[in-house]
């Protein structure tokens, strides 16, 4: 793969994902008839965090600080992993799937733990929750992409993600239907978003993940906030890639057609966020597991 084209996947990947998480913030703003932040205000809150100091308490060991480092760190190496732009990844060989998905196993177990170690009883239930949730966000990932890989033949993401031409979708359109519905619940479930969790409520018996980050402060909290925007992105170019395989023959155009289609992918979980109420958190278990049914259901008909 030539230098450039990683050095502009890099740049894709570490720059752009707080702009799109601004456009879901400013439709929901806009659905609640308010002005809402600017586009941009994640950059700015991310800069000022960076400034603070860190509060410690006394109680926490290093598990504490590695926590927010460990997730970062996980989700971007998988963000090398998955193709921006139409072009293979930086990273990318046979199995790869595999690796993707337990990099953010990784990156969760360390968050669980940070949150752990602060001995609050309101971080452990946000962990017994998350914890809870992702047994089931887990396999319907897992399935999703399995469903990718019977299509393409392949078990690397980068032939996944790019080796699927539109006829791809004229031949197997139930399947491929199914792996897209079924990964987008897990976008919503694993950056916990509405109707899974609410990432703007301040209510500690209600939250899941924020509730786990509560007494982090200064860079440490910088770097969760920005590595839930980078799992965001991630997530959804799994999600944009499988939906709409299309491409031009330049590419700028391929770029664009990216990019164009990032934007309606923030733009339909706005949309899904200002229209649905939270779930109860027992419905929580029935959505993810009509996920894993949906990529399950995908991969028998594949199979006959």
């Amino acid at each position: 793969m030539p230098i450039y084209q990683i050095v502009v996947h890099a740049l894709c990947l570490l720059a752009l994902p707080p702009f799109f998480f601004g456009i879901i913030v400013k439709l929901k703003a806009a659905f609640a008839g308010r002005v809402g932040a600017p586009l941009f205000q994640l950059y700015f809150d991310l800069i000022k965090l960076m400034r603070k100091g860190v509060a410690l308490s006394t109680t926490t060991t290093w598990l504490f600080r590695a926590g927010p480092v460990v997730a970062l760190v996980t989700t971007v190496m998988a963000g090398f992993m998955v193709p921006l732009g139409y072009q293979r990844a930086p990273l990318a060989f046979v199995g790869d799937m595999v690796l993707f998905a337990y990099l953010f196993g990784l990156g969760r177990f360390f968050t669980l733990l940070a949150a752990l170690d602060t001995g609050s009883s309101f971080e452990g239930m946000g962990s017994a929750r998350e914890a809870t949730f992702a047994c089931l966000a887990e396999p319907a990932l897992f399935l999703g992409l399995v469903v990718l890989a019977k299509c393409t033949a392949s078990l690397s993401l980068s032939t996944m993600l790019t080796s699927a031409p539109s006829e791809t979708w004229r031949g197997l359109s139930a399947p491929l239907l199914l792996a897209v519905v079924s990964l987008f619940v897990v976008v919503l479930a694993e950056n916990s978003r509405i109707p899974v969790d609410d990432p703007n409520t301040h209510l500690e018996l209600t939250m899941i993940h924020e509730v786990m980050v509560l007494d982090h402060s200064g860079p440490p909290f910088a770097m969760i906030l920005y590595g839930a925007s980078v799992k965001l992105f991630v997530l959804g170019v799994i999600v944009v890639r499988t939906a709409l395989p299309f491409r031009t023959g330049s590419i700028w155009g391929n770029w664009s057609l990216f990019m164009l289609a990032m934007i309606a992918y923030a733009v339909v979980i706005g949309v899904v966020e200002s229209t649905m109420a939270r779930l109860r958190l027992r419905r929580v278990t029935n959505l993810l597991i009509a996920a894993c049914l949906l990529s399950g259901f995908g991969i028998i008909l594949l199979a006959r």
